[in-house]
């Protein structure tokens, strides 16, 4: 495994999560949240920088486009821990009229944003139905409404977001819950590649913080319900174009 020589093993008795697109933004938040709350949590990411993490982080470099070795490192650490919990944050955007994208760009928005957490679901089921775990899927509000200029970003939400009420039909008498979580415009990288970013004022987006609270809610819920679907927005709408 990438940058990991050996899986640690948790023998503390601490319910472990797995995140996805933990090194920045609003995965590097869940994680940072879920360690607060006395989680072990294992965060995969291309990248982590230099910046110290607490105990009980377990440091995943992977590469998640290429699915085959990732999947198969992903088996691994399942046969090793007991996985309590599967957070999907890990996405990817490319915005502009659809004619202008390539093929390449759509490629890794179906993979990363809906084919990766798919097979991660697959992966990991069987451990999430042993503990009476949770699926919580980082979808966005696109999924919900029509989306010029990111067609088909808004496409692989709206998958991801369909995807998750209906495992959570198929899986809800095994006691596994699964939410589907949709912010609004966050204060992320995730518009890199866009001609827009979010507004200047705080109430025009959402932090990362924000929605690690939301995932948080999401676990303490108590086991005989399920929050299946959460929206969060900022109090206003506005976006600005990049200089």
């Amino acid at each position: 495994m990438d940058h990991c020589e050996k899986m640690p093993q948790n023998g503390n008795g601490e319910k472990t999560v797995l995140v996805t697109g933990a090194s920045s933004g609003i995965g590097r938040a869940i994680a940072l949240r879920l360690l607060e709350e006395g989680y072990n949590v294992y965060g995969i990411g291309r990248s982590f920088g230099t910046e110290p993490w607490p105990r009980g982080f377990h440091m995943l470099v992977m590469d998640m486009n290429r699915t085959g070795a990732f999947y198969e490192q992903i088996r691994g650490l399942v046969k090793q821990e007991n996985i309590y919990a599967l957070i999907n944050n890990a996405g990817v955007g490319y915005y502009g009229l659809h004619e202008t994208l390539n093929p390449a760009k759509i490629h890794e928005m179906v993979t990363i944003n809906l084919e990766v957490p798919m097979v991660l679901a697959q992966l990991t089921l069987r451990s999430l139905k042993k503990n009476h775990g949770h699926m919580i899927n980082i979808s966005s509000v696109t999924a919900r409404q029509a989306n010029p200029h990111g067609c088909a970003y808004g496409a692989t939400k709206a998958g991801l977001s369909s995807f998750s009420a209906s495992l959570f039909e198929e899986a809800r008498k095994y006691g596994v819950h699964v939410c589907a979580i949709h912010p609004d415009m966050a204060k992320t990288n995730l518009y890199r590649n866009a001609d827009f970013c979010q507004g200047e004022d705080a109430d025009t987006y959402l932090l990362p913080e924000q929605v690690a609270d939301s995932v948080s809610y999401v676990l303490s819920a108590p086991e005989t319900m399920s929050v299946t679907e959460l929206t969060l927005k900022p109090q206003k709408h506005q976006i600005r174009r990049k200089k």
